[in-house]
């Protein structure tokens, strides 16, 4: 057994139930790597050190007693802070919202607790989650561990960064436009975007209530450095809340014993280039999952460049409502990014929203009867390496920004679950591979990920670079 922030949080759960280690001595480890680490990486933005041993010696006298334990007892995780957790405030990265305490946990943190897991601190994110790249106005920015001179990724990027670096073996994002894809490739480890109706989100911090692009497109869901930390994760928050209407009782299906599927290898999606070591990863991962008996082919999958432009389009619209609002508590290099977004988008009319409705469904219908032949593909998370911090702010490079990010944003538009697994490095850096599905095919699109990961290996937890 390694040191114990090396470990996964299946692995730390079996610890703590075997008495290998108590489930104090596992908070210290995590407390411990984070005073060793963070001062440079700034991931982590406020602990809670003392609720967190108190909670893991309450675990420990459950565990002495013989009390029922859950699949996660006893074990830290991390929280983004814009999802609310008891007693802290969910800032959103803003100065705006410093104050602003919850009164009561987020559903999946409530289901986290459940299952026997504690808080020990939140991470980092830009303003309001706006950006990919995860500098707060409020926080300031965090380094990727593996070069501090380029992003972690956002805009869950303080989650990625704990848990690369051995902060935190499980942490919980969310994703509107990759976000808990985006920094799992900057960072080298893996995450779920779930299906959406799967995981409830729900906040006691105003405004309560999601406008069209975010009931639609956005859901929370698990990070972690082992693909089967991801599926007790999932499992642990998934189903449905009355906090969140969009939650259905969905059953997942998951990969048969011994089942094998057509895989469909999309390693240069259309919209723009791909850097040939991205490509290559993500045809190794077919050709790994090929020498496991699958059928692996080259695929397109249906009106690829139409579904980005559908997704920028439904998330402008919702933007052009709240920019009053955003543009009074963002910062102004969050402001520019906006700008950049939305420029050359006229304000919708009624007449185009209801368009863009029929076209995503249509988009929907389309990628559903693809996946009935195909069951997954496999593609780049991001066409490109992880870019140097505040990229996105310069103009002249602010479409290269949106090529880059262009094969996360089908499975937004399209409410597809995707998992994300490290395969490969391009320019010294991890390379993502994604995993995606129909809807429903969580678990499959997770079984799928883990026959990659148990052939490539598991690249983190890894000591920051500093210079």
């Amino acid at each position: 057994m390694g040191e114990l922030w090396q470990l996964g949080a299946v692995e730390l759960a079996a610890v703590i139930a075997g008495k290998e280690a108590s489930s104090r001595e596992v908070v210290e480890a995590h407390l411990a790597r984070i005073d060793a680490v963070n001062g440079h990486l700034n991931a982590v933005v406020r602990r809670l050190d003392d609720e967190a041993l108190a909670a893991a010696d309450a675990a420990d006298r459950a565990l002495a007693e013989g009390a029922p334990v859950g699949p996660l007892h006893g074990v830290p995780v991390t929280v983004k802070e814009n999802i609310d957790l008891a007693g802290t405030p969910t800032t959103q990265g803003l100065p705006a919202l410093a104050d602003a305490v919850a009164d009561r946990d987020a559903p999946t943190v409530e289901r986290l607790r459940a299952a026997g897991a504690i808080p020990i601190a939140r991470t980092n994110l830009p303003d309001l989650g706006l950006r990919v790249h995860t500098h707060s106005s409020l926080h300031g920015l965090t380094r990727n561990p593996w070069n501090p001179r380029v992003t972690a990724g956002g805009s869950s990027g303080g989650e990625a960064s704990a848990i690369a670096s051995g902060m935190s073996p499980l942490g919980l994002g969310n994703d509107i436009g990759g976000s808990l894809r985006n920094p799992a490739h900057c960072c080298g480890i893996a995450s779920l975007k779930p299906t959406v109706g799967v995981v409830p989100m729900a906040t006691v911090i105003p405004p309560e209530d999601e406008l069209l692009a975010s009931q639609q497109m956005v859901v929370e869901g698990p990070m972690a450095r082992h693909v089967v930390d991801l599926r007790a994760g999932l499992l642990a928050i998934a189903g449905p809340s009355p906090r969140d209407p969009r939650t259905v009782p969905a059953v997942l299906t998951d990969l048969g014993s011994g089942e094998r599927l057509r895989i469909g290898v999309l390693a240069d999606p259309p919209g723009g280039t791909t850097d040939p070591a991205i490509a290559a990863a993500v045809r190794m991962a077919g050709d790994i999952l090929a020498g496991q008996g699958h059928d692996v082919v080259e695929v397109v999958p249906p009106d690829y460049e139409e579904v980005l432009e559908l997704w920028a389009r439904l998330l402008i619209a919702d933007l052009f409502v709240q920019r009053p609002v955003l543009d009074s508590v963002m910062s102004p290099d969050a402001r520019a990014v906006l700008d950049a977004l939305q420029a050359g988008y006229p304000e919708p009319t009624l007449a185009a929203a209801s368009e863009l409705q029929g076209r995503r469904f249509r988009a929907m219908r389309q990628w559903s009867m693809f996946f009935a032949d195909t069951p997954i593909v496999l593609s780049p998370t991001w066409a490109h390496p992880a870019f140097e911090h505040d990229a996105d702010l310069d103009e002249a490079n602010f479409q290269r920004m949106l090529e880059t990010l262009r094969p996360v944003l089908p499975m937004n538009l399209l409410a597809l679950p995707a998992a994300v697994v490290p395969c490969g490095t391009a320019d010294d850096m991890p390379v993502g591979v994604q995993v995606v599905g129909d809807r429903f095919t969580d678990l499959r699109c997770l079984a799928i990920a883990e026959q990659i990961e148990a052939a490539v290996g598991v690249v983190t937890p890894i000591d920051p670079v500093t210079d």
